[in-house]
């Protein structure tokens, strides 16, 4: 594979970009049908989220079907840890992880844990033109997965009765919004996405101070750039709500920014030392972070994009005001397992507040997922009208997922640096010859 760390700096790519904007810290499990056409987007970007929502709706599928043939047919997987069927587990996630970077990611991290199975794999380069491998201990943007961290501090407001589930942004937030808006929308319709705030304000926010959207060179000054919470206001306030509260969903990066800032007006504490202190510590998450300055520290898989023809481009620069409360975070693959762990097993709020947040409100992206409070649900391939519960990130260079059963006890999560622009009919890697196997490893 070639990995040169070229890049290509074209009028192609810059629309390109653009449109793939339109995807920025959005659900990869719903972008598809959140991502409008837009004049300034090349063809490749909306394939590419199509793509990805077909494979992973392909992986729990194809899961399932391998999983009903093992258990009704001959070759039924042993449920015994250390069985005859388990022993070539590792090795068949091995080859998995190995696969996805041989076809052609820049680099790959995963992990499941399950009763008789804990495996961690890791493939690939840590970052574009480097030579410093990815490892299992490697941390990557987790974008959207940061609204299931946000949710939990609102519900810990919730618990202290701060808080109700009906409690308002005015309430909070008095004249952010305007007072016909602000009464009304309240903090379960923003973690839930059915306040109707703007869908891609962060998008717009970003396009806004690109003069010239043929130019790259615009973009990236424009990704390296600070944004203010008042930015981020400004853009939502100049942006029409797209139904009234309650009535609908609709996926909003805004909620959470909206959400972020409560809390911080609430305790009277910025939402780096809330996520550190009620969140990451407790969870034992000890390499999360919620960072406030772009770059990167540590061992840290970059996120880049992928052209075609061999034309790469870094994203090491990102400045993460850019996301504020609907996608900063950063975090290993251990740190996300034991957020859903903490979460579901009633550590980081009770296990009734718990349930209510895996229980779907409605939903989204014409019923592609159901989305509760800050976590939604797919379908576990292992056992028949049960679901796995979790959320995934779609950032501009990197894929994540971290789904878990709702006791905790069966848990997968992976991040690949890498994102495919092309436009190609064939794509860079298929994430389902990843997925499906640790969907299966936890059966």
């Amino acid at each position: 594979m070639f990995r040169s760390g070229k890049t290509y700096r074209s009028r192609r790519s810059a629309r390109v970009l653009a449109g793939a904007l339109l995807a920025l810290a959005v659900p990869v499990a719903g972008v598809a049908a959140a991502a409008p056409a837009s004049s300034a987007a090349g063809p490749g970007e909306v394939d590419a989220q199509e793509r990805l929502v077909a494979e992973i709706s392909e992986a729990v599928a194809e899961a399932k079907r391998i999983q009903d043939a093992r258990t009704d047919g001959p070759q039924a997987r042993s449920a015994e840890p250390g069985g005859p069927a388990s022993d070539d587990v590792d090795e068949t996630l091995d080859d998995a992880v190995a696969a996805v970077v041989a076809d052609g990611a820049l680099g790959a991290t995963a992990r499941v844990e399950a009763p008789g199975v804990r495996w961690a794999g890791a493939a690939g380069l840590r970052e574009l033109g480097g030579d410093n491998r990815a490892t299992t201990h490697d941390r990557f943007r987790v974008a959207s997965n940061t609204k299931t961290m946000v949710a939990t501090l609102a519900m810990q407001e919730v618990e202290r009765g701060t808080w109700t589930l009906d409690t308002t942004v005015e309430d909070v937030l008095p004249g952010v919004l305007p007072t016909e808006v602000g009464s009304v929308v309240t903090v379960e319709q923003l973690m839930s996405h059915r306040s109707g705030a703007p869908s891609l304000h962060i998008q717009q926010m970003i396009l806004d101070r690109v003069a010239d959207p043929e130019s790259w060179e615009d973009f990236a000054d424009a990704f390296e750039q600070r944004y203010t919470i008042d930015d981020h206001l400004t853009t939502i306030d100049a942006t029409p709500w797209e139904f009234e509260p309650g009535t609908g969903g609709n996926y909003s990066n805004a909620g959470y920014v909206l959400l972020g800032l409560m809390l911080e007006e609430e305790t009277g504490w910025p939402l780096d030392t809330l996520l550190k202190w009620r969140v990451f510590l407790p969870a034992g998450m000890w390499h999360a972070d919620y960072p406030t300055e772009p770059g990167v520290r540590g061992p840290f898989m970059v996120g880049a994009a992928y052209f075609g023809e061999g034309a790469w481009e870094s994203l090491d620069e990102w400045d993460p005001t850019m996301f504020a409360g609907a996608g900063a975070a950063t975090a290993t693959t251990r740190d996300l397992n034991r957020l859903n762990e903490a979460l579901f097993s009633g550590r980081l709020v009770s296990p009734e507040t718990a349930e209510d947040m895996l229980t779907p409100r409605g939903p989204l992206f014409g019923g592609a997922i159901e989305y509760g409070l800050g976590v939604y649900r797919v379908p576990d391939p292992c056992n028949d009208g049960e679901y796995l519960y979790g959320h995934d990130g779609g950032a501009l260079g990197t894929v994540s997922i971290n789904w878990s059963s709702p006791d905790g006890e069966r848990q997968i999560t992976l991040g690949v640096n890498a994102r495919d622009y092309s436009g190609s009919e064939t794509p860079l890697y298929d994430l389902d010859e990843l997925l499906t196997p640790m969907l299966l490893a936890t059966c």
